[in-house]
């Protein structure tokens, strides 16, 4: 499944620890590895001539980190510098070429502050067709990705995710939680003062268990001897992000994979919330499918 594997640079420590990840999964599945390095169009635009030329001199040396790396790996690694939109430019090169997985780190150089997601990861994210894998800068320089969490809801989009996850546990041996979240602030809705009836929520964790036993059946297809737990929680005052985040922390999960959206009736590429809410509070990497 992951045969080429392209790796976002950009010379930040975020983006160095990412493609030391990138590196690892080369590695792991013995794919070929592209690094590509943006140089964002309106940054030469307003340099000065001395300056542009500058840029476009030393823009190769942000290839160290991910060259290092692939070195002590004792693995090849192409490099590759283009100029514009370096979400735009990403996005079409990593479709493009045909790339199976999409490394980058949470925040680029420009990250502004904790636990945000960068601009250009959000967009490659949002508008993308290929796997992005996305690493925090909390997240430990390797690992052996021993416990999986995959959440899903039953739709289209979350099972999108789940070849994905089966290709990672039946890799690396990994036992695999799959996880429900039954929102009952979302099924109650903005204006539902009175609560949900008890047999309401029995009926939406029953379909919650259902949803999640598919997954998992459909996980081990790819890795029949995975270790796969199900597990269906209510949230009641917590967002499902929080739960997945809390989980996450609590099981010792190296990994959450999942889809870019869930059930959503917005017609548009975007992020959804809880992809979002994930990305931005988990210490570990994540990886999120394209939508279905």
């Amino acid at each position: 499944m992951y045969e080429q594997i392209f790796i976002g640079v950009d010379g930040s420590e975020e983006s160095e620890r990412a493609a030391k990840r990138g590196i690892e999964l080369a590695s792991a599945f013995d794919a070929s590895v592209t690094a590509l390095h943006v140089v964002e169009t309106s940054t030469l635009d307003l340099a000065r001539d001395e300056e542009a030329s500058s840029i476009r001199t030393n823009r190769e040396t942000v290839f160290s980190g991910v060259e290092a790396a692939a070195e002590d790996a004792g693995r090849p690694v192409a490099t590759e510098v283009v100029e514009g939109s370096p979400a735009k430019r990403l996005t079409e090169r990593a479709s493009d070429s045909g790339a199976d997985l999409v490394v980058l780190g949470r925040q680029g150089a420009s990250g502004i502050g904790e636990r945000l997601l960068g601009s250009v990861t959000e967009r490659v994210l949002s508008h993308g067709d290929v796997p992005v894998f996305v690493v925090p800068g909390e997240a430990e320089p390797s690992a052996d990705y021993d416990r999986l969490l995959v959440p899903t809801d039953g739709s289209e989009n979350a099972e999108a995710a789940l070849p994905y996850a089966g290709a990672f546990a039946g890799r690396y041996g990994s036992a695999v939680d799959v996880l429900n979240v039954v929102d009952l602030q979302e099924a109650g809705g903005a204006f539902d003062a009175g609560g949900l009836r008890e047999s309401f929520v029995e009926r939406l964790e029953s379909e919650g268990e259902a949803a999640a036993e598919r997954a998992a059946a459909a996980v081990q297809e790819d890795a029949p001897d995975a270790d796969v737990e199900t597990v269906v929680e209510r949230a009641r005052t917590r967002s499902a992000a929080e739960l997945i985040r809390d989980r996450v922390a609590d099981r010792g999960i190296d990994l959450v994979v999942m889809g870019s959206r869930g059930r959503s009736t917005v017609e548009q590429k975007l992020l959804g919330s809880v992809a979002a809410g994930v990305l931005q509070t988990v210490d570990v990497p994540v990886l999120v499918a394209p939508e279905a």
